[in-house]
């Protein structure tokens, strides 16, 4: 079992996750989060930190679309493991529908 990051973190991109992983599995994209499948250890820390509920573990259904996902682009962003700024409109974008489809960004983020 590994943990997901899924779109509910998009535009909202809350960092309080990074700081408690003891493996710094987490990568950053311009506007989300994910976790390395193959770095992460299945500890859970993370998931609780999250304010927008946005990670999940894999044995959850509907998340296989969730895992393809980190997996690609933790292979193409940089790690991530301080807290950063929230940004300014997350409460904004909290709770939205299809947020993957409206705003997912394949860009890197700036990393640490």
């Amino acid at each position: 079992m590994t943990y997901v990051v899924n779109d509910a973190c998009i535009k909202c991109k809350y960092t309080d996750c990074v700081e408690v992983c003891p493996v710094d599995c987490f990568y950053e994209g311009e506007n989300m989060l994910v976790i390395h499948p193959d770095e992460c250890i299945d500890c859970g820390v993370c998931e609780p930190e999250c304010p927008a509920e946005a990670i999940k573990p894999d044995s959850e259904p509907g998340v296989e679309k969730w895992l393809e996902v980190n997996a690609e682009y933790a292979g193409r962003w940089p790690n991530i493991t301080q807290k950063k700024e929230t940004p300014p409109d997350a409460k904004d974008f909290e709770g939205q529908e299809g947020k993957f489809e409206k705003y997912f960004s394949p860009d890197p983020g700036t990393g640490d």
